[in-house]
This record gives C-alpha cells, sequence and structure tokens, in this order.
C-alpha cells in the first residue's frame, strides 16, 4: 500500500461537509424562527406530550426534561421521551411541533413500526461498528507501512464495520420522516395548533429531517470514499 498525502476520492469530502453545514444552517435558522413565535392555543412541549399521551392511552411512557438545546429524543428501552427545557418549557411552534415529532417515535414503538423495530435491532452493532471502523483501518494502514501482509484483513474488517453504521443512518430516514408525518397528523387532528401554525410545524420538522438526509449522505461519501481509495488491495 503506497503512502499519500491525498487522493482524489478525498474531493468527496467537499461535498460532504458543505451538505452537513446547509442542513445545520436550516435547521438553525427554523429554530431560531419559530422558537420566538408563540402557538395561540398556549400549551407548552410537555402539554402537548401528555395530551398525545392520553389519547392514544400510553400509560407507561414519561415524559422529563433534560439540559440543552435540540437534545429531544425518545429511548425506547427506558420508555421515556426527553425533552429539552426549552422545549418542554416553551408555548412555541418549534417546541409544540417537535414535542410532537417525539410522541411520533413513541406511537412508532407502541404500534410496532416495523423500521423503528429493525433499527432498535441493528443499533448495537451499528454503534459498535461506527465506533471501531476507523481504529481498524487505522491498525491496517500501520501493518501496511510496516511490511505486514495481513493488514488488509484489518482495513477490510474497518469497512465493513462502517458499512453498519451507514446502514443505520439510511434505516434512519423512513423512522424520521414518518414521526414527523404522524405529528403533523396528530396536530392537525386534535386541533392543537391553527393551520398557520401548522405550516411553522411542518417547516421546523422539514428542516430537521434534512440533517438526517445529509447525515446519511456523508456517512455514504465517506464509505464511497474508502472503496475507492482502498479499491484492489485484496
Amino acid at each position: 500500500m503506497p503512502m499519500y498525502w491525498f487522493h482524489p476520492a478525498d474531493l468527496l469530502l467537499i461535498p460532504a461537509f458543505i451538505i452537513a453545514v446547509w442542513a445545520q444552517a436550516k435547521i438553525g435558522r427554523a429554530y431560531s424562527k419559530y422558537s420566538k413565535i408563540p402557538v395561540s392555543s398556549g400549551l407548552t412541549g410537555y402539554e402537548i406530550a401528555k395530551w398525545i399521551l392520553d389519547r392514544e392511552n400510553i400509560s407507561d411512557v414519561d415524559v422529563e426534561s433534560i439540559p440543552g438545546e435540540m437534545t429531544d429524543h425518545y429511548d425506547p428501552q427506558a420508555k421515556k421521551v426527553r425533552l429539552s427545557e426549552e422545549v418542554f418549557y416553551g408555548r412555541s411552534i418549534a417546541s409544540v411541533g417537535i414535542s410532537a415529532h417525539e410522541l411520533g417515535h413513541v406511537l412508532q414503538h407502541f404500534y410496532g413500526y416495523a423500521p423503528m423495530q429493525v433499527r432498535q435491532i441493528i443499533y448495537p452493532i451499528s454503534a459498535l461498528g461506527s465506533n471501531l471502523s476507523f481504529p481498524l483501518i487505522f491498525i491496517g494502514i500501520i501493518l501496511a507501512y510496516m511490511g505486514f501482509q495481513g493488514y488488509w484483513i484489518f482495513v477490510k474488517a474497518g469497512i465493513y464495520a462502517f458499512s453498519l453504521a451507514v446502514a443505520f443512518t439510511i434505516i434512519t430516514l423512513p423512522v424520521e420522516f414518518n414521526a414527523s408525518r404522524r405529528a403533523l397528523k396528530i396536530l392537525s387532528d386534535g386541533r392543537l395548533v391553527s393551520q398557520k401554525e401548522l405550516a411553522g410545524v411542518k417547516e421546523v420538522l422539514n428542516a430537521a429531517a434534512l440533517t438526517y438526509v445529509a447525515s446519511a449522505a456523508v456517512a455514504i461519501l465517506q464509505l464511497i470514499r474508502l472503496l475507492i481509495i482502498f479499491r484492489n488491495r485484496d
């Protein structure tokens, strides 16, 4: 394996960086805008979450506040919806939309939404793959420079491990889009927001969804880069 300081495949990192920055900027703008606009109902993110849980007769899921910004998530193992303080206590369009989105994940779990079940199954191995992939590739490169003929075993293992992480980002896409659709339907059917407010919620959730699209795109480009760099090395 010859040493190189630059490989043409490294150019793939440029669109990957641009996509990631663009997605973060878009969600940042949408969140900043709609976190300042209150909903006419006056409901907080927490109250929206509890309303949805009561409506669906789900009694074994807790809603709690956690520090940080955009740290909102649903933990299916603990059965807890964790909302950032601004969303938990907030009465804005952004707070209501994000809270409803996380409850969309609760409904996916409760009703056995298949892509979410698949994501839960592959998460442990994909997380392990994400953590091990580049250390394994790095070890392989070092061994190659030392003249160890079996270096490719480590490189290949690293690429396979990273492929698991890529698969996780891809299966995450339908899960996130579906949760947003559920959120919009619940808010609309329950008349918890006006049509104008619903449009704002949709803008926030679409921007948030783009961050997952960007993550998948970046991961795929990185995988393609690795495959190009190490092709014909077996």
